[in-house]
């Protein structure tokens, strides 16, 4: 079997083609061992000087080509959601039919780069640096840290941790305002990351969800991306709903990502964020289009309660729960307080899920081992929160 340098599709090649590489591949290359320890006589492999993995399946007759690194980020697919958060905010901002987002929409290409921190965060790429002195920082003042360097499989996502990686030590605001191209500093607009929304829009092309359309407007064409896969979007409007439309306050998080494998982490935080973020890049009215008036401004006006809640270090701390990190303990002491300002802007939401019960749900993914995110959560949410007055 000749060397290969690169994966190649299946395909089923001739009997001499078989018996050749079958000859070939039993004087050069072991046999992969079974599970059981013995040696298998089934496949043959042999290694390119790429990486990657060229087999012959000796039952079949055929062979085939795979990456072992696809293999290790098994896991990875595993513990979390098809689509990203990025992804999830530009298809609820996406127009189901037309497939553009409202040309007046200045906010979500920085909240997009927001985005970018916080699933860096969920999937454990980066944490807030230790330090006293980061604990006298607002929360989105304290410089970031790369805690691992293991690709995510997701192109914008590895591109970030890179940037961050080969990059001085920066706050989460400063961050965010480099990756938008939103600053000062003319050293640091290499760092901008380059047309989010359209490699975003080619990978749920890729993943099945968008299809691509040329639309002409007027003088120029321009491509689209209508919805191709509607279930997708009603999974994202049933866990929107359940958060700003719920007629009971309790939160139930094996209704979060029900269409996902059972081990999704993260279910609630997530599903916080992603309605944060869609308040913030004001796509959210756009999903609530078809709700009557009323209910829609209570929704509106309960994701804005719930961003003042948890945009906060300690995130909600005047909840039964005792906040996150919980009341009492050596983070939620050095923790900064919350203004009295703040506090009087908050109003009890009436309608959707409480942010008690959130908080309540969220403190239990704490506790099971993701503290390390929750603090770059609550910075990025920090941005969000007052974003009017950064742009």
């Amino acid at each position: 079997m000749s060397q290969s340098s690169g994966l190649q599709r299946r395909r089923a090649p001739g009997a001499s083609d078989v018996q050749n590489a079958a000859r070939d591949e039993e004087e050069d290359v072991p046999r992969e061992r079974g599970v059981s320890g013995e040696r298998s006589t089934a496949v043959l492999e042999r290694t390119s000087g790429s990486g990657s993995v060229a087999a012959l399946d000796t039952r079949s007759g055929r062979r085939f080509a795979y990456d072992p690194r696809d293999l290790s980020d098994e896991n990875e697919m595993r513990t979390h959601p098809r689509l990203t958060l990025m992804e999830e905010l530009l298809l609820l901002g996406l127009k189901d039919k037309q497939g553009y987002l409202s040309f007046w929409n200045d906010n979500i290409s920085y909240t997009l780069r927001g985005c970018l921190l916080l699933e860096l965060a969920f999937r454990g790429r980066i944490t807030v640096a230790p330090g006293a002195d980061q604990k006298r920082l607002e929360v989105c003042d304290r410089c970031v840290e790369v805690r691992s360097t293991k690709t995510t499989g997701e192109p914008l996502l590895d591109e970030t941790l890179r940037v961050m990686k080969s990059s001085p030590s920066a706050s989460i605001i400063q961050w965010i305002d480099m990756l938008s191209g939103e600053t000062w500093n003319l050293t640091k607009l290499n760092l901008q990351l380059k047309q989010v929304r359209e490699r975003l829009a080619k990978g749920l092309v890729d993943k099945g969800v968008l299809r691509t359309e040329k639309r002409n407007f007027l003088i120029f064409d321009m491509p689209t991306h209508p919805i191709a896969d509607t279930s997708c979007k009603d999974a994202l409007r049933r866990r929107l709903y359940a958060i700003l439309l719920s007629k009971s306050p309790s939160v139930h998080p094996d209704t979060f990502y029900k269409e996902e494998a059972s081990n999704i982490g993260l279910r609630v935080t997530r599903s916080l964020c992603m309605v944060c973020a869609a308040e913030c890049a004001s796509v959210l009215e756009n999903t609530l289009t078809h709700v009557p008036y009323d209910t829609r401004e209570l929704a509106l006006q309960h994701a804005s309660h719930l961003l003042d809640e948890f945009g906060q270090w300690p995130m909600a701390p005047d909840t039964p729960c005792g906040g996150i990190p919980p009341r009492g303990s050596v983070d939620a002491l050095i923790a900064r307080p919350v203004s009295a300002k703040a506090a009087k802007k908050r109003t009890l939401p009436r309608i959707g899920a409480s942010s008690a019960e959130l908080a309540r749900a969220m403190r239990a993914e704490y506790d099971a081992g993701s503290a390390p995110a929750f603090e770059v959560i609550a910075g990025v949410l920090h941005v969000f929160n007052h974003m009017e007055g950064l742009l």
